[in-house]
């Protein structure tokens, strides 16, 4: 009896053991340098001064946003630490404040640093130290690259995409237009320039009379704007950032000339640049937009809007309504959000990248028709635009959506 009971033991032990073996273990948590149970560490630099401290607004909204998702619990009950730096908008400052992010700070991923030419001093650096650098303020077709940059995402539809959207418009709208241009002398510039002139073809050489171009340590634009002016340019192409756009408009103004105005999507900004110039001297100028625009009556009575408005009350009083870095901040944190639920347990850098390069995703203040879409052949998240004329209060939609390549 005793044998036999010596082998019914251990055939009992032998079950239990393989009952287990077939059950699932609980997956482990996994986390890179800036991940926690309690804590998610991630870390920015925008220009808080400097000639483009338009742009922090962006970085004021996502971190109202994070602090909102922080009251409410977190993210699977972990907090966001979001570290937002400085840098002037200067590549060396960026350089520095990107390496205490990195290698001090030990932030778990990169999320919306600002600027092309700021970008690009530290974009070889991030992929070397392999940390994701998501959502990054520029639209300059380099960081679509992920043969060279696979940890490199930018937020921005690019540059050249958007030019040659303009292009079209004026081909159709106005084909004999004398175009003269006002472009920043920089990536962003030559990349606006490359798209724009792609658009008109063989005719660029015929249309565009002028081409000036300005660095972000110039005081003014001003000899820029009269030497376009007496170009005979009828259309003025202003691609600069918001302060910037502000000079020209105001000062084309002001020597009364009034070509029909388009200005870049990143410099034409109501509180950045509209409202400088003054909104009658800004009155029909047309630009693109891929977010809802807070001030447009039609998004009155949209939930996302009505949310959007009560979060501003509460969480980002200090940014006007009317400033476009305000919705794009905003879209910002709840994208970040959404990529951090998808992750779950993982928190790995890894992890992070991938999830980043498989997204498809609605945003509450993305216009009808465009969302978020990456694979790991095309980092691009945002690729369809729509153009918006300014009426002297507002921009007012008035195309359809327009798909970039």
């Amino acid at each position: 009896m005793a044998c036999w009971r010596h082998h019914s033991t251990l055939a009992a032990v032998t079950a239990l053991a393989l009952c287990l073996a077939g059950t699932a273990a609980p997956a482990q948590k996994q986390y890179s340098p800036g991940a926690s149970d309690t804590e998610i560490k991630i870390g920015t630099t925008t220009p808080y001064s400097g000639p483009a401290s338009a742009y922090s607004a962006g970085a004021v909204s996502a971190t109202a946003y994070f602090a909102m998702v922080n009251d409410q619990g977190g993210v699977d009950g972990r907090k966001i630490n979001f570290i937002s730096l400085d840098d002037a908008y200067s590549p060396p400052k960026t350089v520095e404040q990107i390496r205490r992010l990195i290698e001090s700070d030990e932030v778990l991923f990169l999320v919306n640093p600002v600027g092309t030419a700021t970008n690009m001093a530290v974009v070889k650096y991030i992929n070397q130290k392999q940390v994701p650098h998501l959502f990054i303020g520029t639209g300059a077709t380099v960081f679509n690259d992920p043969e060279h940059y696979p940890w490199t995402m930018s937020w921005t539809p690019h540059y050249a995409s958007e030019g040659e959207i303009y292009a079209r418009y004026i081909l159709s709208a106005k084909p004999d237009a004398k175009i003269g241009i006002l472009a920043q002398n920089d990536d962003l510039g030559r990349d606006y320039l490359l798209g724009f002139k792609r658009g008109l073809g063989d005719k660029a050489s015929t249309m565009i009379v002028s081409t000036q171009t300005y660095n972000t340590t110039d005081p003014t634009v001003d000899s820029q704007v009269v030497s376009l002016k007496t170009s005979g340019a009828d259309v003025f192409f202003i691609i600069t950032i918001p302060k910037f756009a502000a000079q020209a408009i105001r000062k084309a103004y002001d020597i009364d000339w009034h070509p029909q105005e388009f200005v870049v999507s990143v410099g034409s900004s109501i509180a950045g640049a509209i409202k400088p110039a003054g909104f009658e001297a800004a009155k029909g100028i047309i630009s693109a937009a891929y977010q809802k625009d807070p001030a447009d009556p039609q998004w009155q009575d949209d939930p996302e809007m009505k949310a959007w408005n009560a979060w501003m009350d509460k969480y980002n009083p200090r940014i006007s309504k009317s400033d476009y870095y305000a919705p794009y901040g905003y879209n910002i944190g709840y994208a970040v959000v959404q990529l951090l639920k998808q992750c779950g347990d993982n928190l790995t850098r890894e992890n992070i990248m991938k999830q980043a390069s498989h997204l498809d995703m609605e945003l509450p203040l993305l216009l009808p028709g465009i969302r978020l879409r990456t694979s790991p052949t095309d980092l691009r998240p945002i690729k369809q635009m729509r153009l918006v004329r300014f009426d002297g209060s507002r921009y007012v939609l008035f195309s359809d959506v327009l798909a970039s390549d």
